[in-house]
């Protein structure tokens, strides 16, 4: 509720009154020509009752803060009275009721004594006794007593400046619709462009920005507008060059998985696409259809047995009548394909049941997996045979998600976090993405295929990939650096999760300092970083240039604070930065200065907190909360990852990287790390059935092939246990030969593993200001808490505890 600051004088009668705004702004101050004590020659002389009116038309549907607002209460009623107006209903607050509930056992709730312990200053100046019980003059220190209250009060509350980077555009995080409005006009017309195409031809843009400039938070916008209607799909950067499709339906597919109200979007493409097909011209419409279509009205309103419980026949027979429908449309359109009618059956499936486990199995099916008897069984779907063509299915899976919208509304598919793509020992998996984009344009249509990248990336894609493929992206959005207002709109809007004004816990020199960093995420963290300042006390980053300003009290103030909690001032001039900022005239300045600059060392002081290990805590919990969520696990993704973190540590320590091979015969996905005393290889399976059987007996013929090196084959425990005869032989096998093991990759190691992975990917993609990824490998390495067993095989040593 916005407020403003009261003071009146008189007892009884008025003599003055003065109002300060929210902002700090003097807005109405008024003397009472009824009074006897006002002499005639005062400013904004006013009748009594023009004093009172006036006062009433600025204060409507405001709090009025007042000090002691019992007596300031008692005066407006009389002199209500006096006048013969009607007292209105009005809401007061006390900041001297506010003191002693937020500070308990001072001495004194007095203005004056509470302005003269915090310290507090009006116009650069502090409390002076003698100026008191002037209107204006204590409503402006009832003001910074006010705002000192309510900074306390934060301290119970996070920093809305914490999170200034958006993740994914699933993500909800608070957006000034005025920034960018042009821009995403321009993606809003791309789809609308796209709808209207009667060919439903895709179309691409690429939204081009510097690092921080909010491409991902435009896209978080775009879905909180789109996604009741349009179906979002986000992928991240491709790990492996042998997976690039594959590693972009796994995406598309947990995208697709992901809850958008109370259904998966999954769930509304398939619903909304049955619609459809039973709005069709000459489609004869029976009784069934009307039951099932008013049933999926009730299911989308989160009445989730609306079309029968979990296993019964009622619930089986509808489900089965939507995919007899949609295969029916399918095959008057489109040929059957090698797998699109099987892709269909398992989305329809997947909608059909409401049991997570159930869920989960199909969607891992859904992803191309094989499953095990038991799982397939289950589910009612046959298993995907060993010689699928990864590739190949998940081109056709995207294709058919295409068509399948072309029903519906555009598909709007993002890929984001592109940046480690331009890095030399990527360049195959790049020219690989260039190809899947373009095999994506030929067969996938109805959709509008989004890149967000930093100007040089498309300056250096522009250079690598031919016209068949910069053709397919016509528009290009440019992000420019927002205003000045532009970015205080955002600050405002942030700062409403904590109800204040940013006038009310940002100094005009904090702010100057925020607004002059670029570009958007700068200026949040710098936001941040003041927040933590203002609020908790927290040291800023404090440059040398601040200190010699030291005719502003503020910052003689900020460095004091910097230095008393570094213990690394002495008592002498300790007591000199006391008095220069009592006494500002008494101190020889040019003398202290040299004094600060003796304990401050070259460059910048910086704030106590460690960034790394700030983003490692932060993260950690994120990827925590998502650890039960539907993951597409695959062993190209995590080699991937693997070899992706290998690499990154080239940048401290060379390390060699080869692959091993058994003939033409399959392998798990594997890296093989040579050091100059002992090789490694460490490969992950994470597939079922008799592809886990035929790859694991290749992979143990290989331990005994090369008995000096040290073999480790990793399994996600959240897979299903390997039941069969011969698939446990084979890992009893592994587990008792001198060189080998077989390791289940537990939640800890999980989290660990993808929390070192988008570290690195964070880095590459400039997300962490000022983190170079050196000091945030170093950080791995020499902190216990992250340090995971893969280093040693890197060959680094492990940190003591």
């Amino acid at each position: 509720m916005d407020f403003v600051v009261l003071d009146t004088e008189g007892q009884p009668d008025l003599s003055e009154l003065a109002l300060i705004d929210s902002q700090g702004l003097v807005i109405y101050e008024g003397f009472s020509s009824d009074h006897p004590r006002i002499s005639p020659n005062s400013p904004n002389l006013k009748t009594l009752k023009t004093l009172l009116r006036e006062f009433l038309s600025l204060v409507q549907g405001k709090k009025i803060i007042c000090h002691y607002a019992e007596h300031d209460i008692e005066v407006l009623k009389y002199n209500f009275r006096q006048v013969g107006l009607i007292w209105p209903k009005l809401q007061f607050d006390c900041t001297w009721n506010l003191a002693k509930n937020t500070w308990n056992g001072l001495e004194s709730y007095s203005l004056d004594y509470l302005s003269k312990y915090f310290n507090l200053r009006a116009n650069q100046q502090y409390f002076i006794s003698d100026m008191a019980h002037s209107a204006r003059y204590d409503a402006e220190f009832t003001y910074h007593l006010y705002r000192k209250i309510m900074l306390e009060k934060l301290k119970e509350q996070p920093n809305p400046f914490t999170s200034s980077r958006v993740d994914t555009p699933f993500q909800n995080h608070p957006d000034s619709l005025n920034t960018y409005q042009r821009e995403f006009l321009t993606l809003k017309t791309g789809l609308n462009d796209i709808k209207r195409d009667t060919n439903h031809q895709s179309k691409g843009i690429v939204v081009i920005g510097e690092p921080g400039s909010g491409k991902t938070h435009l896209m978080m916008r775009l879905a909180q507008e789109r996604l009741s209607s349009n179906r979002l799909l986000f992928i991240r950067q491709p790990n492996n060059s042998q997976s690039v499709l594959y590693h972009i339906y796994s995406r598309i597919l947990e995208s697709l998985v992901q809850k958008v109200g109370h259904l998966p979007q999954l769930d509304y493409l398939i619903i909304n696409t049955f619609r459809k097909i039973l709005s069709l011209p000459h489609r004869d419409v029976k009784q069934k259809d009307i039951e099932i279509i008013k049933a999926l009205y009730q299911l989308e309103e989160n009445h989730i047995n609306a079309l029968g419980a979990e296993n019964t026949q009622r619930k089986r027979e509808y489900w089965l009548y939507i995919e007899k429908t949609i295969n029916e449309w399918w095959m008057s359109n489109y040929a059957a394909g090698s797998f699109a009618l099987s892709i269909i059956k398992g989305m329809v499936k997947y909608c059909s049941y409401t049991d997570y486990r159930y869920r989960n199995i199909t969607t891992r099916w859904l992803a191309g997996n094989v499953l095990t008897d038991e799982e397939a069984e289950t589910i009612g779907l046959p298993n995907w045979g060993e010689e699928i063509s990864q590739e190949a299915f998940s081109l056709e899976a995207i294709s058919v998600l295409g068509k399948l919208s072309s029903l519906d509304e555009p598909l709007i598919i993002i890929f984001d976090q592109l940046e480690g793509l331009g890095l030399p020992h990527n360049k195959e998996i790049l020219l690989n993405f260039g190809e899947a984009i373009k095999e994506i344009f030929t067969h996938v249509p109805n959709s509008l295929i989004i890149l967000n990248l930093f100007p040089d990336r498309w300056e250096q894609f522009k250079s690598t990939f031919d016209n068949s493929i910069l053709g397919r992206f016509p528009s290009q959005v440019y992000l420019r650096q927002p205003t000045e207002t532009e970015i205080k709109e955002i600050i405002q809007i942030k700062l409403q999760s904590v109800n204040i004004n940013l006038q009310q816990i940002f100094q005009p020199e904090d702010l100057d300092d925020i607004l002059a960093k670029k570009p958007i995420r700068s200026a949040l963290n710098r936001a941040a970083d003041y927040y933590n300042y203002r609020v908790h006390g927290i040291p800023l980053t404090i440059e040398k240039t601040d200190i010699y300003e030291l005719d502003n009290q503020e910052k003689i103030a900020q460095q004091l604070r910097l230095l008393q909690q570094q213990q690394q001032v002495s008592m002498e001039v300790l007591i000199q930065l006391i008095q220069a900022i009592q006494e500002p005239a008494a101190i020889d300045l040019n003398n202290l200065n040299q004094k600060l600059l003796s304990y401050l060392p070259d460059g910048t002081e910086t704030a106590p907190a460690n960034p790394v290990t700030e983003y490692l805590i932060q993260h950690q919990k994120e990827l925590e909360q998502k650890y039960t969520n539907s993951a597409i696990i695959a062993d190209y993704d995590d080699i991937g990852k693997l070899k992706t973190i290998a690499e990154a540590f080239n940048h401290i320590k060379p390390i060699k990287l080869t692959q091993y091979r058994l003939g033409k015969r399959k392998l798990p996905e594997h890296i093989v790390i040579e050091n100059s005393n002992q090789n490694y290889v460490i490969g992950f399976l994470q597939i079922n059935g008799t592809p886990f059987t035929n790859r694991i007996g290749n992979f143990n013929e290989l331990v005994i092939i090369h008995p000096q090196t040290k073999f480790q084959l990793i399994r996600d425990e959240r897979l299903p246990q390997i039941t069969g005869k011969v698939g446990k032989e084979y890992i009893n096998q592994l587990q008792n030969s001198p060189n080998g093991k077989f390791t289940p990759l537990n939640k800890q190691d999980r989290l660990l593993l993808d929390l070192i992975y988008d570290l690195i990917i964070s880095i590459y993609n400039k997300d962490l200001d000022n983190i170079d990824l050196a000091s945030a490998l170093n950080v791995l390495i020499t902190h216990p808490e992250w340090y995971h067993w893969i280093f040693s095989m890197l060959g680094f040593t492990p940190p003591t505890k």
